[in-house]
């Protein structure tokens, strides 16, 4: 049995819990922080850098200049990493968006009550319940901006998701017990199309991570058995400096056998 496991939470709410708990049940790897201190030191990166762009979306500068992005693409990159050994469970920034076209990976939404959102922040900060909300609140609209920038989606949205719970009725632990089971189906066992699928997916966001900074006029990057297509948006008179320049940058990146550059002017 191979599963991969992604879920998705409201600040403050039960998903570190029942991830913990879900993973130690399954005997899997609970992976969350794991993903920025990777993309920290792969990227050389200082982790508050990538908390802070995670914690709060773009300005209309930095969408210009795609200040923030690039400490997703790193992100990114290290997440589809963590996730490459299968039986995981992932919680933590935008997995199922990043995941969002890989069949077979499993897709949770928890949403918690409220009023225990508040109370766990008037607890964990010690604010009152009036500055708790309105943190909440401020955490809320910053990740649902960022996966509506990035994705053109609502990181609530329940469409993107197998499974939504709420946690009111049920606890944590049949919450676990539902998803430990479901899990076992045949849909969510990885296939050898959706391990395919992983590992194209993974190449090209390590492609990306790696062009994000140094070649800004990168427009799209794919990757299929090995072979990378990149396209590019430069002036003609530079297309052979950029490619050798790009072509170095790649060099051991690892599973990259090919690179296809294409210019656009």
């Amino acid at each position: 049995m191979m599963s991969i496991i992604t879920i998705s939470r409201g600040s403050y709410g039960y998903g570190s819990e029942i991830a913990e708990k879900l993973a130690d049940k399954l005997g899997y790897e609970c992976v969350s922080r794991k993903v920025l201190l990777d993309a920290s030191e792969q990227f050389n990166i200082p982790e508050i850098k990538l908390v802070k762009a995670i914690e709060n979306p773009p300005s209309f500068i930095e969408r210009l200049s795609l200040g923030k992005e690039k400490y997703i693409a790193y992100i990114r990159a290290a997440f589809m990493k963590s996730i490459a050994t299968d039986n995981v469970v992932y919680h933590g920034f935008a997995g199922h968006f990043f995941v969002r076209d890989i069949p077979n990976v499993c897709k949770i939404r928890i949403n918690a009550d409220m009023n225990y959102r508040i109370q766990k922040v008037v607890k964990n900060e010690n604010v009152s319940a009036e500055n708790a909300e309105r943190i909440i609140g401020k955490i809320d609209e910053a990740r649902r901006k960022w996966s509506l920038h990035l994705y053109g989606m609502d990181t609530s949205d329940a469409d993107l998701y197998d499974m939504v719970f709420k946690i009111d009725n049920m606890n944590e632990d049949n919450v676990v017990d539902i998803i430990a089971s479901t899990v076992q189906l045949p849909c969510f066992q990885i296939s050898p199309e959706a391990r395919e699928a992983l590992d194209n997916k993974s190449l090209e966001y390590e492609i990306k991570a790696n062009l994000v900074e140094k070649f800004p006029m990168t427009r799209h990057v794919s990757a299929k058995a090995g072979t990378v297509t990149v396209v590019m948006e430069t002036a003609l008179k530079n297309k052979e400096k950029v490619e050798a320049e790009l072509q170095k940058n790649l060099r051991g990146v690892d599973g990259l056998k090919s690179i296809d550059v294409c210019f656009k002017h």
